[in-house]
């Protein structure tokens, strides 16, 4: 939690000293990875919907395989484990009912029209949540941040009274640590604690920029981290529990059920949720907190762009534009366009490529420069007199020695790894043609290339010499002796807590 905790302070404080806004550079890279993330991500939001209005029928409809759907010569109505010949009913609904899936990236299929219509709807509650801005998103945070956590409470009181759930928690805190020593990991590891943090892509920035100027910014990353991290430990109880009861069920090891991805939501515990009693209740609370839960990133991910907009052309745009909600709607629609090709019958393919690309691939460049950027261009000293004028006092010698080599070093690290380890993405026993990696490489470099850029355009636009134009290109040019230079945004009742609240979301 260390550099997690290192990592969200950095994100936290960098908008409040530079509220003049990310014109170039690392502070453009994370708002371009955040519009490119918002186009895909509530794609999430419109299967979860598809799956909680199926869960109130009498039975649920990815338990049997006597469906119009289904192929009945391979499908098993319980679980099937890591048999080759054998889907399960789950599997086979995700496959052949949700997404129609084709053969190929190569081949788009025709619209999924049903989720067409429910990507509409999650665009159109996420539009409602932020046309007021942080303001109004800040206020509906507090019902999507803290009612999934009664429902996960909920279903882990139900799950550890099941027969297996034992087994399932005792693989879960197990450590195999032979695993420790793979470079994919420890990769997966850091994207998911950037993903579900906000690091590197430039939410928290956003949000913080609503921050007062001496509000306690050491406070509210060690909540965020902590509340991350025991989130992250309770919904792990939560699945394992489930995943152990799934193996009780169909005399499996728990190995053969546990997976990752999409498969683990939407395949293996709607299937745990089919075998519990009263399972409509059960099945409906977890996808509508499944749905709270991914508005919550997508509020973040959205209002990056928005605020960027608004902070970046607010003045020549508001011509044009005469409402600012109109603003918000047009960055929505802008997106939910952007978002129809991953619900083509071939549209799982386009996001899975789209995902490694951005959510892996762009976020460990993003987050390194970021952090060299601030720790050793900046520099640490300087970092420490800015928290000072902020809090009144110097920042610890931990937070100092994060800054200064273990939090550089350690996304260095992680980045190399990767980089020497690549292995080219795949989805499930499907490999992708060249042509589609190379379009993934591309998706990468929208958001990578403004840092090049950004430097290049830096450097030709400062005087002397290659090496004076270096220098002063990698010189800061905050003044720390002015008064408070950051005029604090008043659209918020109380911008302290609403924007750290979204922040943890």
């Amino acid at each position: 939690m260390g550099p997690s905790l290192d990592l969200s302070l950095i994100s936290s404080w960098l908008m409040l000293w530079a509220k003049q806004g990310p014109k170039a550079g690392v502070g453009l890279a994370t708002v371009v990875i955040s519009f490119v993330f918002s186009t895909y991500y509530n794609v999430l939001m419109s299967w979860a919907l598809y799956y909680f209005f199926k869960s109130f029928g009498a039975t649920l409809p990815w338990v049997s395989c006597n469906n119009t759907w289904n192929v009945v010569e391979n499908c098993s109505s319980g679980f099937s484990g890591n048999a080759t010949h054998l889907q399960s009913a789950s599997q086979q609904f995700f496959d052949h009912k949700l997404l129609e899936k084709t053969g190929g990236i190569e081949e788009a299929g025709g619209l999924r029209w049903e989720l067409f219509g429910y990507l509409l709807i999650a665009w159109v509650i996420v539009y409602l949540c932020i046309f007021k801005g942080v303001k109004s998103t800040g206020k509906v945070v507090y019902f999507t941040a803290v009612f999934p956590y009664f429902i996960l409470f909920a279903l882990l009181i139900n799950n550890v009274q099941l027969p297996g759930a034992k087994n399932g928690i005792l693989f879960f805190v197990t450590p195999v640590w032979s695993k420790l020593f793979e470079v994919k990991v420890w990769v997966n590891a850091a994207a998911q604690v950037f993903n579900s943090i906000g690091i590197a892509f430039g939410s928290m920035i956003s949000m913080a920029s609503y921050n007062k100027f001496n509000n306690n910014i050491l406070r509210d990353a060690l909540i965020v981290s902590i509340t991350n991290s025991c989130t992250s430990i309770l919904a792990g109880f939560v699945i394992f529990s489930a995943i152990g009861y799934m193996a009780h069920i169909h005399n499996l090891p728990v190995d053969n059920i546990a997976t990752d991805g999409p498969g683990l939501v939407f395949v293996v515990y709607p299937e745990v949720l089919s075998t519990m009693p009263v399972f409509q209740l059960w099945a409906s609370l977890f996808f509508f907190m499944l749905l709270c839960l991914g508005l919550d990133s997508q509020f973040a991910t959205v209002e990056v762009a928005v605020t960027f907009i608004k902070d970046e052309f607010g003045t020549k745009l508001l011509r044009f534009i005469k409402r600012e909600e109109l603003l918000a709607l047009t960055v929505c629609i802008t997106c939910f366009v952007l978002g129809i090709p991953h619900i083509t019958k071939g549209g799982i393919y386009v996001f899975q490529l789209m995902d490694h690309y951005t959510a892996v691939v762009s976020l460990m460049f993003l987050a390194f420069f970021e952090v060299v950027s601030i720790c050793w261009i900046f520099g640490v000293s300087r970092v420490s007199l800015m928290v000072k004028r902020m809090q009144g006092k110097t920042p610890n010698i931990y937070f100092r020695f994060c800054w200064l080599l273990l939090c550089p070093i350690l996304v260095l690290c992680i980045l190399t790894s990767s980089i020497v380890q690549y292995t080219p993405v795949h989805y499930g026993k499907y490999t992708y043609p060249v042509w589609a990696e190379w379009v993934g490489w591309g998706i990468s470099l929208i958001s990578i290339v403004w840092i090049p850029l950004g430097a290049i355009q830096e450097i030709y636009n400062n005087k002397g010499s290659l090496l004076q134009r270096l220098k002063t290109a990698m010189t800061p040019t905050i003044d720390l002796d002015a008064e408070d230079p950051l005029p604090e945004k008043q659209n918020l009742d109380n911008p302290t807590s609403e924007a750290l609240l979204t922040s943890v979301a």
